[in-house]
């Protein structure tokens, strides 16, 4: 009897790890073979599109992908050269979102302006000029789980029968300029060719799908964040002149507000939220209370309501103007006033009033360095300067 019991909590425990492993590693991917699974789902055109509706074309292409991701992000030029290069060929793309956005978490959004969710699904495909069907999936992932994508981009490729010929990258680096093969490239012109693929499954590279189990991942990252201490100094002249010249390798972004400030108020989870987000890379924030020294206990309250982790001053003395002048002598003293300066206190943007965050984001992002994924400043460049 002994030997028995012990048999079955053997076996309970390895359906537990493999239930667990199961759901760590998502569901499997869809078969070669396979018919396409169906779906109907909302898209950022305000339409539900189902697989019925793209019955006609010979060739199906279904791009798994976020906004979040750098990967993705790379291969958003490309999944549009598809678009373009295929018009009028009986081919037809869809892209879906499947991540829960609720899993992303703030971190993870270092390499973006927006996350994954439905609202900025819509104003990433506004910036970028998305010319294909963008769906999303990230409420229920019931789709998702059909396919089982692995990573963000993930291709599937579907014949005239709507059977899986081919899964896996759009082409064979997220360096465009050492791509040497473009698999699925190849492996349309076969179906359209009327061969069957030749490389018919490929590993996809880029981020994990965000699965929405991972959504506790998020509260005990922010809770983290919070259980920080916050702090407050008073900051000279001469520390003002110094925050100034920025002399470090990284970026930096200044915010001067007030308790008594409003808008400074108001606005502050929007800056919070960004130092959250590219905190982990070359960037660092400063905020600069202009209350007078012995507000002292009232900013440092300010500043504890909104978890403010980062470095916070305050003006060291009652000789506001003089201290206004130190950091900016064009400054006309007017509060929320932010400042992000480059490395050796080149100005990148200055602005008085509230910020308008998604401006801002964007412009933080072309200007990181990116020495850790290489070809993520330029495109951004391109994208926020080119446009």
């Amino acid at each position: 009897m002994r030997k028995l019991n012990l048999t079955l909590i053997i076996l309970w425990l390895l359906v537990i790890f493999t239930v667990a492993h199961a759901e760590e590693s998502g569901p499997p991917t869809v078969a070669i073979g396979a018919a396409a699974p169906d779906f109907c789902l909302p898209g950022i055109d305000g339409q539900t599109h189902c697989l019925k509706d793209y019955s006609s074309p010979k060739v199906l292409a279904i791009v798994f992908t976020c906004n979040h991701c750098p990967t993705a992000q790379l291969y958003e030029t490309r999944i549009k050269q598809l678009v373009e290069d295929y018009k009028g060929r009986s081919v037809a793309f869809v892209a879906i979102e499947p991540n829960d956005p609720n899993a992303v978490r703030l971190d993870e959004l270092g390499y973006t302006d927006v996350s994954d969710s439905f609202e900025e699904m819509k104003i990433r495909a506004a910036f970028r000029h998305f010319n294909f069907p963008y769906l999303y999936d990230g409420d229920t992932q019931k789709v998702a789980h059909l396919y089982g994508p692995t990573a963000t981009p993930h291709i599937f490729i579907f014949d005239s029968e709507r059977k899986l010929r081919y899964e896996g990258r759009i082409d064979n680096n997220p360096r465009q300029e050492y791509v040497t093969r473009q698999d699925a490239r190849v492996a349309i012109d076969e179906l359209l060719a009327g061969k069957m693929v030749s490389v018919p499954t490929t590993p996809s590279v880029g981020c994990t799908t965000k699965w929405a189990y991972k959504n506790q991942n998020r509260v005990e990252a922010i809770a983290k964040i919070e259980s920080q201490p916050v702090t407050v100094s008073l900051a000279s002249a001469e520390d003002l002149k110094n925050l100034r010249k920025n002399a470090t390798d990284k970026l930096l972004l200044v915010n001067f507000w007030a308790t008594w400030c409003g808008p400074c108020l108001e606005e502050f989870p929007d800056i919070e939220t960004m130092y959250r987000m590219y905190g982990h890379r070359r960037f660092e924030m400063v905020t600069v209370s202009i209350n007078y020294p012995d507000e002292k206990a009232g900013a440092l309250a300010a500043l504890e309501k909104q978890h403010a982790t980062h470095r916070n001053l305050m003006f060291g003395s009652h000789d506001i103007y003089a201290l206004m002048a130190a950091f900016d002598p064009k400054w006309n003293g007017a509060v929320p006033y932010t400042v992000l300066l480059g490395p050796g206190g080149e100005i990148l943007y200055t602005h008085n009033g509230p910020i308008e965050a998604l401006e801002l984001r964007r412009l933080i992002i072309a200007n990181l360095p990116d020495d850790d994924y290489t070809g993520h400043q330029a495109y951004w460049r391109k994208a926020v300067y080119e446009k």
